[in-house]
């Protein structure tokens, strides 16, 4: 009788080791590695895999296409991030924090398609179905013709499935909680998490349903599991929010159907998730015009120009380190803004506490936003506010440059739509400039700079 094969598996990150070590060397967990089998699962051997298998066809890539169908939830916003709907035959994964909402957002997408006459299915492996009802109910959800289940085995959600018309769309809530018996690991773990995606990912290419995994997340905001269930997923989702505020952000991380980094903007209310169809206007609600150190960012979400405010406080600091505290933007680049200040254009800042924040807890990752964040800084460290009607956007060099960025115009255009004048930023093309705003353009920092400080002595003078 052959030696079964076994190998040891790091339940946090899913490493492979030869042998079992109290630390995982990949990730720097203890206790986390565990004995696998070889044969079960995504690591199936060789032997297995081949085994009573026949050669495929191989096949040109020149040939005819067939555009992939797709299920309109009918909720704009979601459906956007999607690339248009949810594609037949893909699998979703949407993660975020406990109670943000994924699945308010996901029943109510269940509960459109339904009413629309599309079979849905929405299984919950952490609620019953009593409890289902009731929040369906809260949501005004009650007569929408979904099936429920409450199942964590996945071998009797998948027959379940088969037995029966096919569905259009099912909803798996968490994937975290369920289990298979193919393996012998308990629920969550890595094997478990890993195996059970991928007979829910199979299913959904051999019977043309669009699968939705919800997943949990990490206290680092990752989702929680190997990061394989990333790639044999088509689209991976992220649902961000902060509790503080009533908005949600569904962001778009991967999509083979679509583009990627689109956001969609949800609104808590006590119905559940509305879509924010002016996320622009949304987060400069309550803006103070008047007030040293804010400058509204004009920056691009996949293909949608998103107005924002950037707030930047400067005080001297008591401490022989100063502080610097940065919500919603890059630490590191901060850091670096602050050198280039410091050393390219002659600003005494580095010695004072810095706060930094982008209003209504979005989260930046363009690197647009340095310009924005320069004029914030040296406005507090002034006492001199910008100028209400501007809108800031540009990327800094290390020499203290002012570099252009993408999609100028349709940035201007947002800005010009929500009422501003004026925009300053670095060297446009003649085509990027629409007309009716007025356009500063910089290619030194240090001009910028000058100009801000310039203005300050005229307002104390006066």
């Amino acid at each position: 009788m052959a030696r079964t094969k076994t190998s040891y598996v790091c339940q946090a990150c899913g490493a492979l080791t030869t042998k079992w070590q109290g630390r995982c060397e990949a990730c720097g967990e203890w206790n986390t590695i565990v004995e696998e089998i070889v044969d079960s699962g995504v690591g199936a051997g060789p032997k297995s895999a081949i085994a009573g298998g026949r050669p495929i066809e191989l096949l040109p890539l020149a040939g005819e296409t067939e555009t992939a169908a797709r299920v309109e939830t009918g909720i704009g916003e979601l459906d956007r991030v999607t690339g248009g709907g949810f594609v037949m035959g893909s699998a979703v994964l949407i993660g975020g924090d406990p109670g943000i909402g994924k699945s308010t957002l996901l029943l109510q997408a269940a509960g459109a398609l339904a009413e629309r006459g599309r079979r849905i299915v929405y299984v919950s492996g952490e609620e019953a179905v009593a409890q289902i009802r009731l929040r369906a109910q809260r949501l005004e959800l009650g007569d929408r013709p979904v099936l429920l289940a409450s199942e964590t085995n996945v071998e009797i959600i998948l027959a379940t499935l088969q037995n029966g018309p096919p569905p259009d769309l099912v909803i798996i809530d968490s994937i975290q909680t369920l289990w298979t018996d193919r393996v012998e690991s308990a629920p969550g773990t890595v094997t478990q998490v890993r195996t059970s995606a991928q007979a829910l990912t199979r299913y959904a290419k051999k019977s043309g349903a669009a699968v939705v995994l919800v997943g949990h997340v990490t206290k680092d905001g990752q989702i929680a599991g190997p990061r394989v269930v990333e790639h044999l997923v088509d689209a991976v989702l992220y649902f961000e929010g902060d509790s503080s505020h009533t908005f949600r952000i569904l962001r778009g991380v991967k999509n083979r159907y679509g583009a990627t980094d689109e956001i969609g903007v949800f609104e808590m209310s006590t119905l559940g998730l509305r879509e924010v169809a002016n996320p622009s206007a949304l987060f400069l609600d309550q803006r103070d015009k008047d007030a040293a150190g804010s400058a509204v960012f004009a920056g691009m979400e996949g293909t949608r120009p998103m107005l924002c405010e950037v707030q930047a406080l400067v005080s001297p600091s008591p401490l022989g380190t100063p502080r610097r505290a940065v919500i919603g933007w890059d630490s590191s680049r901060l850091s670096m803004v602050l050198a280039v200040l410091e050393t390219r254009c002659g600003v005494r800042i580095g010695a004072n506490d810095i706060y930094l924040n982008v209003a209504g807890g979005l989260k930046i990752n363009e690197p647009a936003a340095d310009l924005a964040v320069a004029a914030a800084l040296i406005s507090s460290l002034t006492g001199s506010p910008l100028p209400s009607s501007n809108v800031y956007f540009g990327e800094i060099s290390l020499a203290g440059g002012v570099r252009p960025v993408a999609h100028a115009s349709q940035r201007l255009r947002e800005a010009q739509k929500l009422g501003f004048l004026g925009a300053v930023t670095g060297r446009l093309g003649k085509g990027d400039v629409p007309n009716g705003i007025a356009v500063g353009e910089y290619a030194e920092l240090a001009e910028l700079i000058g100009r801000i400080a310039a203005r300050g002595q005229r307002q104390a003078a006066e």
